[in-house]
């Protein structure tokens, strides 16, 4: 059956109007979709506390070598080896018979010398008596006098020759001279030691507390110091140290730091810092390497930015921003140093921008965008 012209024509009008409609519709969907998100945080105000990682090592409180100061065959070691000594404490016993001798020998021309000066003595005094009578001369007076000033000068060096006799004697029990853990005994029993040289026995280190040297460029001491100067209350008065071991873990027990070396190594340019641990458990061993997390400087209040964020052109550092009608606007800003996954910003952002941290890709300058806040902020921040 033919088709009628009019209802054709009329067919073909309705099916491009519906046509049209859809088309209209499914516009405006898109281009709502075509709106991106991304993720911003909100900028604030902070307290932050700047620490600085450098490589350390680890030196005892106290290293004592113990050396023989008198010469004499070794008869006993009285300790254990890799032990806890105590000042005091008994390590080796060094042959005392030719020691003894010697004392003896002292004590004799000590009692010689004393008899030496009571004759003297009594010789002055009865001349004196004849010198009253005119019997003898003046002359005769004084040799007396002066032969008991000798006697008096031999029996002083006599008492002297005793003490240090005695003092040889007891150094031949050698005892330990600081508290500590002592090490492996380097020589044993029957050798002779002290001939000519103070022979190194063993050594004590005092391991709790310790110490942990630890170096930085003059540079960065140099800003921090600066810092300081224009504000006082950048300071930090007492210094927290964090020990890092040397398969990254934190050590349990925090530090302080004591003193910064007044020179510059002119090799390195780098001062030398020094820090006092804890070591109960003797965890830590001088010569260990480790790392040191110390702090330098505070910011009471600091405008931070996720390192994500930061975008670096010809000309110079910014930020994306998103404003509240949704506009992505571009903010030149100068950071100043590097926080963990954060820059310190020192200028450029004055609070409350939106800044972008996930999605630039999705975004240009001018263009819309939908701001969606992170949802928990990081962790080593500490908001005012």
């Amino acid at each position: 059956m033919p088709l009628n012209p009019r209802l054709l024509v009329s067919g073909l009008l309705a099916a491009l109007l519906l046509s049209a409609c859809g088309e209209s519709g499914q516009g405006g969907g898109a281009q709502d979709d075509h709106v991106p998100e991304v993720v911003v945080e909100v900028v604030q105000p902070e307290r932050v506390v700047v620490k600085t990682e450098l490589p350390g090592r680890v030196q005892a409180l106290r290293t004592a070598e113990v050396r023989a100061r008198v010469e004499g065959i070794i008869q006993k070691r009285l300790f254990t080896e890799g032990s806890e000594v105590k000042a005091g404490d008994l390590l080796f016993q060094i042959d005392p018979a030719t020691l003894q001798a010697d004392l003896d020998a002292a004590k004799a021309t000590q009692a010689r010398a004393e008899a030496d000066l009571a004759i003297a003595n009594i010789k002055r005094q009865r001349i004196r008596s004849l010198l009253e009578r005119k019997a003898v001369s003046q002359q005769e007076y004084d040799e007396a006098l002066a032969g008991s000033k000798q006697a008096e000068a031999q029996v002083a060096a006599a008492k002297a020759a005793v003490m240090r006799a005695q003092i040889d004697l007891n150094y031949a029990s050698v005892r330990a001279p600081i508290s500590g853990r002592i090490g492996r005994a380097l020589v044993t029993e029957g050798a002779l030691v002290g001939k000519n040289e103070a022979t190194h026995l063993t050594t004590i280190e005092q391991l709790d507390p310790l110490y942990v040297n630890f170096t930085q460029s003059s540079s960065e001491i140099l800003k921090y110091r600066r810092k300081r100067m224009v504000d006082s209350s950048s300071g930090v008065d007492e210094p927290d140290v964090l020990v890092l071991l040397e398969d990254g873990t934190d050590y349990d027990h925090h530090g302080k730091l004591l003193f910064s070396e007044m020179t510059v190594d002119p090799g390195t340019g780098e001062v030398l810092l020094r820090a006092e641990v804890p070591n109960p458990d003797r965890l830590l061993l001088p010569g260990m390497f480790v790392r040191v997390d110390v702090e330098q400087a505070v910011y009471q209040q600091a405008f931070t930015i996720s390192q994500r964020a930061l975008i670096r052109t010809a000309q110079g550092e910014q930020v994306m921003t998103v404003l509240p009608d949704g506009k992505v606007v571009p903010l030149p800003i100068k950071t100043e140093r590097a926080h963990g996954n954060r820059w310190i910003v020192s200028s450029g952002l004055s609070g409350g921008e939106q800044v972008i941290v996930e999605g630039l890709q999705k975004v240009r300058p001018g263009a819309l965008a939908k701001a969606v806040p992170m949802k928990q902020a990081p962790a080593f921040v500490q908001p005012l």
